[in-house]
């Protein structure tokens, strides 16, 4: 199993001579055989290490007896040992975010301060890689994310990732080192833990080297996706100028998706499959996107870039509702004319896709205006029981240059139609309408 390490460590070029190496160094059976297999290849790599225990303070005297253990077997090798303790409750209460979220993000953070200057080897191992893939999977993911964990990120190095838990169980057995058991990983109240407890078992009923296969593929597309990500590097090279793309849209739809997802995650903005369709659309058509607040990811179809765009505030507007034209923007008028049922019902008969919205003209309730968009506007849309936030609808439905161009119908009782998105459910026509309006815009 050493040599399959080394071999692995040297396809991946994870060490170059006089590196130091820390190890992180939980006490669990792959930690220790991470800290043991390093300190026997260490001449090999000429390389030298020490070991880093993140105390979670999750588990009482658990946690505390992990962290001796941790202490008293580099003690015993040699091994110079830092401990270093972390409020994981506390932040994930902070933060809103999980146990198991939070436990990993303090660990990350405590690697980071604690390896300036030297590398960092975790003890993932190939069925921590099976597991990840699994979980992406089942969250939705791309090439990248069936890649599986990263050999080397920054200076992050995985040594253990082409061997198996049952490698590392009998490598241990054989040279007689113990090591501790984390209680939390025997329970399956984390997602990761059911992965590993029930569908992992049932995929090794099919295939029964399935660890072993899964180093493979694994392997494969990891090598396939490093290809891809070279490519979007050079991309990048010969298109991006101080963060404005120039001329991305002539590349190949997976090039433009990837140069949009480093664009959106190096300026700190969530990145989702949907979001990067969204960035595309507009790299390749023009226009502009909401990101957040007032930031946009704005194109004109040959340069796009994520900008901040200030708008001034714009002047509430409303009109007494007239029959035939209402001018509220200079560049569109709203036409709303009245028509008896029977002669809609005869209209609607041979002219089935409709472009207009309809609504039971004697069902408004006193007087009604034609107006812009205003802060607060809800809407019980035809065929709901409940209100909508009109934001949230003009979020989901309207591209953002529209957004300040839209026209509303209110009576004494709030809004009835928002253009483009429906009418209310009070006004909906139904088998005892006379009188229809029929609302549709125009531009001038």
């Amino acid at each position: 199993m050493i040599d399959k390490i080394y071999n692995f460590a040297k396809k991946y070029n994870m060490f170059s001579y006089g590196d130091e190496i820390i190890c992180g160094l939980s006490g669990g059976a792959d930690s220790v055989c991470l800290l043991l297999t390093m300190y026997n290849l260490r001449e090999r790599l000429g390389i030298t290490i020490s070991a880093l225990h993140v105390n979670h303070c999750l588990r009482g005297t658990e946690s505390d007896r992990d962290e001796q253990f941790c202490r008293n077997l580099c003690e015993r090798m040699g091994i110079h040992f830092t401990a270093v303790a972390c409020d994981v409750k506390g932040y994930a209460e902070k933060n809103s975010l999980s146990c198991e979220e939070s436990a990993r993000k303090l660990r990350y953070d405590i690697f980071s301060r604690y390896s300036v200057g030297r590398k960092i080897a975790t003890a993932h191992n190939a069925d921590d890689n099976l597991e990840t893939v699994i979980h992406n999977l089942i969250r939705g993911t791309a090439l990248k994310g069936l890649s599986g964990i990263p050999v080397v990120r920054d200076n992050i190095v995985r040594p253990l990732l082409a061997v198996s838990r049952r490698e590392i169980e009998e490598y241990l057995s054989e040279v007689g080192q113990d090591y501790v058991t984390d209680s939390t990983n025997l329970t399956d109240d984390y997602t990761r833990n059911k992965i590993r407890h029930r569908i992992i078992p049932l995929m090794r009923e099919i295939n029964g080297s399935l660890t072993e296969t899964s180093v493979r593929s694994i392997d494969s597309l990891r090598s396939e996706n490093s290809l891809i990500e070279t490519e979007v590097d050079e991309t990048i090279k010969k298109c991006s100028d101080n963060g404005i793309f120039r001329g991305l849209s002539e590349y190949n739809e997976v090039i433009r998706h990837r140069c949009i997802s480093r664009l959106l995650s190096t300026n700190n903005f969530p990145v989702s499959n949907k979001r990067i369709t969204e960035c595309d659309d507009i790299l390749i058509n023009g226009g502009k996107l909401n990101l957040s607040h007032d930031i946009y990811f704005i194109s004109d179809g040959k340069t796009a870039e994520i900008k901040k765009i200030t708008h001034e505030k714009t002047e509430f507007i409303s009109k007494d509702l007239e029959i035939g034209e209402n001018i509220i923007f200079s560049d569109s008028k709203l036409i709303c004319e009245i028509i008896e049922c029977d002669s809609f019902m005869k209209f609607d008969y041979v002219n089935k896709k409709l472009t207009f919205f309809v609504l039971d003209y004697d069902k408004i309730k006193g007087r009604a205006v034609v107006r812009n968009r205003k802060y607060g506007d809800r809407i019980k849309l035809k065929g709901r029981n409940f209100f909508s936030s009109v934001k949230k609808l003009i979020n989901e439905k309207i591209p953002e240059p529209q957004r300040p161009f839209l026209h509303f119908i209110e009576d004494s009782e709030g809004t009835i139609f928002a253009e483009n998105i429906g009418i209310a459910q009070r006004v909906a026509p139904d088998n005892n309408t006379k009188r229809l309006l029929k609302i549709y815009a125009v531009k001038n």
